[in-house]
């Protein structure tokens, strides 16, 4: 299976898409041949840029309207440089903060995609992608579909943005899209309804139940058609998983912000054997100096039975050289808030730090050994290729045999893994 991974790290939009498609190998020329096809009057520019010193492509569609100075303020005038994607009801006033691009209804947009040259899976893609921003705005402002009237999402560029991320998406021929948590941004954006927190009430009903955080300057990060890409490519919301990277590519947004590169990556890939599975792990760190170590001992407890994979603590050395602890809990992700708390409430640091990384474990299952004693359970861990790489007798299993029976420990243990080797190569010598 052919895999695309989007890292959203600074947002999506449309030109931040089209810039990382040409930048992973999708021709320009492709892109230009479709925008052609819509008989917009349009055109494609890409150039090469830097954001915060690292080199991408910058896409922009350039129309008769954006030759002229205040229309190119329809591209950048956001923060994140790109266009935005708003629409509106019949019933609103056409005036509004991005230039006049002319309102154009669903059924008109529909049709110029389907008047189009163009492969039919992609017109169908682009097509499904305006229909559900028309859905998502007539929830919004309460009025049939019929009634929406699009001003800035019926501009030639956004069309083209949209037209031309189906063309290149199907050209990569990728057949599962996967992204990050999406970065939104925070503050305000002004459009034809005022100024309005972000993400934007589109982008917002557009993105669903997909992650998201707010990081980095206030600024909007995700646009409607940045949001209206991921729901027509079906994009689920996962960690990296196992692939060969064939292809890569950065595309750019308008702002270079620097120490925050404002940029979307793309990888494209084959998906490989997976050795394991994967998914999201939040790390929580604390560093105390001021604690015992049955205080902490108490809090390890506490922390494992709130639901953490694993608590340990190391010493360190501090500033003027204090010695402290530094305690790490690893868990998922939605845990992350009532397990700060429990460090925050039973223990003395006034300060904690997280992050979420991707955590990697082996295919697990249990085996029975039967030793003189009684059963033991073994824990195997297997390679995607049913390898077994690992095998240990469970501790608990080991721990109640030895207290019972009077045993050392070590010698229970032992003769369990001794049972369960044995046991295997009987298996291989009768098969």
């Amino acid at each position: 299976m052919r895999i695309g991974y989007l890292e959203c790290f600074s947002g999506i939009s449309g030109d931040m898409f089209l810039g990382a498609l040409v930048d992973a190998g999708v021709p320009l020329s492709h892109l230009a041949e479709v925008t052609a096809s819509l008989r917009l009057d349009a055109r494609l520019e890409a150039h090469r840029a830097t954001r915060a010193g690292i080199a991408a492509t910058k896409v922009d569609v350039i129309t008769a309207e954006s030759d002229h100075a205040h229309e190119h303020e329809h591209k950048h005038e956001q923060e994140h440089g790109h266009s935005h994607a708003h629409s509106h009801s019949h019933e609103h006033s056409h005036a509004h903060e991005h230039g006049q691009a002319h309102p154009r209804s669903l059924s008109a947009i529909l049709g110029i995609l389907r008047d189009a040259a163009l492969d039919e899976s992609v017109k169908i893609r682009a097509m499904r992608g305006f229909q559900m921003l028309g859905e998502a705005e007539a929830a919004i402002h309460s009025i049939p579909i019929e009634e929406v009237h699009f001003h800035e999402v019926g501009a030639v560029d956004t069309i083209v943005d949209i037209a031309c991320a189906a063309a290149g998406a199907a050209w990569l021929g990728v057949d599962r899209w996967i992204a990050s948590p999406l970065n939104v941004g925070s503050g305000t954006v002004k459009c034809a309804h005022g100024t309005l927190p972000v993400p934007a009430p589109a982008t917002l009903a557009l993105l669903g139940d997909a992650p998201v955080y707010a990081a980095g300057p206030a600024m909007e990060r995700v646009t409607p058609t940045g949001a209206t890409i991921l729901r027509m490519l079906e994009v689920e919301y996962a960690a990296l998983p196992s692939v060969r990277v064939t292809a890569s590519g950065y595309g750019a947004g308008g702002r270079d912000t620097p120490g925050e590169p404002n940029l979307l990556r793309l990888l494209v890939g084959e998906e490989s054997a997976s050795q394991a599975s994967t998914e999201p792990i939040a790390i929580l760190e604390a560093v105390i100096d001021d604690s015992t170590p049955q205080l902490l001992a108490y809090v390890s407890e506490l922390l494992l039975a709130a639901g953490a994979w694993d608590v340990y603590r190391v010493p360190v050395q501090m500033k003027k050289g204090r010695a402290g602890v530094q305690i790490t809990v690893l868990c998922r992700p939605d845990l992350l808030a009532s397990l700060r708390e429990i460090l925050f409430r039973e223990t003395t640091t006034i300060g904690a730090h997280w992050r979420i990384e991707t955590k990697m474990a082996l295919e697990r299952e249990f085996a029975e050994a039967t030793t003189v004693w009684g059963k033991v359970r073994v824990k195997i861990a297997r390679l995607a290729s049913g390898e077994i790489v690992n095998a240990a007798p469970e501790y608990e299993d080991c721990r109640k045999i030895a207290a019972e029976h009077k045993v050392p420990l070590k010698q229970v243990m032992q003769a369990a893994a001794q049972v369960y080797f044995a046991q295997g190569e009987t298996q291989k010598k009768e098969h």
